[in-house]
């Protein structure tokens, strides 16, 4: 019996790997549709109007910012895009922080006597705070001694308000996070973007922050490396390297606000880091789009349906 078990499992196993030989596979592409994360369809327009950008003087971040998701949003977005353009918007709000903080002026007043009007004495008679003459003396009868006014404190003058951290009038330094706190109050300003969104016929409006920073990180990585033994087999076998790279980081902060009310709708916030080998010479505008790539699915899957490409394996026999 234990014979026979044997020699049918062999058979089995002859049968399965025939059939295994004959059968042929194929692959079929798929799609699979993801819904929007915001509602827009109360809108007909977009307007990117621009970023408040900060970090490495190598990339104009918001001009290049805004360039982009325009020429994406023209062809996989079913709105129109505004042609406007690219605002300065750290400026703006630098201008903005500025107005909010100054203290307002008070006129002076044009009722107080000067210190040196003349002021009636007991006598009826008038005497100043500089007193010539004999009625000044303290030994003459009937002299009274002058009546010396309150003088009023000289007006301080006007403080600038205060700007933010690393800035210079007229051109706004911007290093990481914390510099943008100061900024970042613009688009609280309801008023602002509502009168903005009447100019432009009360689209979608898109801005937000962005810093690109240079970054150098040192330690332990894992490399592929090929090896060949003496028939020419290849191997690759993983290795442990100490090695210095250099790189760049990328922290996009897209906000929506609506163009009627001037009220922010959505707010989203990315991270992306590329790193290369301290060897290798890597332009800075290339690691920016190389991440705006990875970005941009996500960015334009909140205003519009995308779909995932993908594909199955079908076994056919």
């Amino acid at each position: 019996m234990t014979a026979r078990a044997a020699a049918k499992v062999v058979v089995s196993l002859v049968s399965l790997l025939v059939a295994a030989a004959c059968t042929s596979f194929y692959e079929i592409p798929i799609e699979t549709p993801i819904q929007p994360k915001l509602d827009v369809s109360a809108f007909q327009r977009v307007l990117i109007v621009g970023f408040i950008s900060g970090g490495s003087d190598d990339v104009d971040t918001n001009l290049e910012t805004v360039r982009l998701l325009r020429s994406q949003l023209r062809t996989r977005s079913n709105l129109r895009v505004i042609e406007a353009d690219v605002l300065p918007l750290a400026e703006v709000a630098l201008e903005q922080t500025r107005e909010n903080a100054a203290p307002p002026t008070t006129p002076p007043a044009s009722d107080q006597p000067s210190a040196s009007a003349p002021v009636p004495n007991g006598a009826g008679n008038t005497s100043s705070e500089s007193a010539s003459g004999s009625g000044s003396g303290s030994g003459s009868p009937g002299a009274s001694p002058a009546q010396t006014q309150p003088q009023t404190p000289p007006a301080t003058p006007p403080q600038t308000a205060p700007a933010p951290a690393d800035a210079t009038p007229g051109q706004p330094r911007i290093r990481d996070e914390k510099d943008l706190v100061d900024y970042e109050r613009i688009f609280a300003n309801v008023a602002y973007w509502k009168k903005l969104g009447e100019e432009y016929q009360q689209p979608l409006i898109v801005t937000g922050t962005i810093l690109f920073n240079p970054q150098t990180r040192n330690g332990i990585v894992t490399q592929q490396r090929e090896t060949y033994d003496q028939l020419g087999r290849r191997t690759v076998v993983p290795v442990r390297v100490y090695q210095e790279r250099k790189g760049y980081v990328l922290r996009p902060k897209f906000v929506f606000i609506d163009g009627r009310t001037g009220a922010t709708l959505y707010t989203e916030t990315f991270r992306e880091e590329r790193l290369y080998p301290a060897s290798t010479n890597t332009p800075a505008l290339s690691s920016y789009f190389e991440m705006m790539d990875t970005l941009l699915p996500s960015f334009l899957n909140t205003l519009s349906a995308q779909k995932v490409r993908g594909s199955r394996i079908l076994l056919k026999d």
